[in-house]
């Protein structure tokens, strides 16, 4: 039930709705795999529990829930985004702050509010940092809420450091937690930028 409510926050009457159609309509030999709701063109919000400071905000063409396996998946995304709440002498203004892009075409959200794909690129707002990750089946690329994201491959063109890491966990500050020693990458010694406001602009 706990998927079914982080997708409803933001469109209940929707699945209520089509929860009543869906009920409705003659389905002899229905299994549990086909029990679950399905969506289109709908924004969606995701509160995840692992980390209270932030919000994940998409729009969707998409959006299949599968109750027993505990995933809802998201397909033709757009506008992906991280946002992390506003804290004033540690109380919440209610306003929030970009803090992060996600451009990716489909996505997996499991009871946990981990995110899976194949293949994504994360924008660092505050670092100027664009990400290219890519996944395999096996060991795809995943989001957890309150750490950070990991893939098998990053190619990373930032300000601060460009290149490719291979095996790469890192945080959504922008800190490398592991990488393989076949990586490829560097900080330049004399850079001709710097990141402003979530802007790149020239160093004069």
């Amino acid at each position: 039930m706990r998927p079914v409510q982080k997708v409803g926050l933001y469109a209940l009457v929707g699945i209520m709705a089509f929860a009543l159609i869906f009920a409705l309509l003659p389905t002899p030999g229905l299994d549990a795999s086909q029990s679950g709701a399905r969506l289109s063109g709908v924004q969606l919000r995701l509160y995840p529990s692992g980390d209270s400071n932030a919000t994940w905000s998409f729009r969707a063409a998409d959006v299949r829930n599968d109750p027993v396996a505990g995933l809802t998946t998201l397909t033709g995304i757009t506008d992906g985004k991280r946002l992390l709440k506003e804290q004033v002498q540690g109380r919440f203004t209610g306003r929030e702050t970009l803090d992060a892009t996600l451009a990716t075409q489909e996505l997996t959200i499991d009871s946990q509010d981990t995110m899976t794909t194949r293949q994504a690129r994360i924008t660092l707002v505050q670092q100027c940092a664009d990400i290219d990750l890519k996944g395999t089946e096996q060991t795809p690329v995943k989001i957890e809420q309150g750490q950070g994201f990991s893939a098998s491959e990053a190619k990373i063109n930032s300000t601060s450091l460009t290149g490719t890491i291979r095996d790469l966990k890192m945080t959504f500050g922008f800190e490398i937690l592991d990488s393989s020693p076949n990586s490829k990458y560097s900080v330049p010694l004399a850079p001709t930028e710097t990141c402003r406001d979530g802007k790149r602009v020239p160093l004069t």
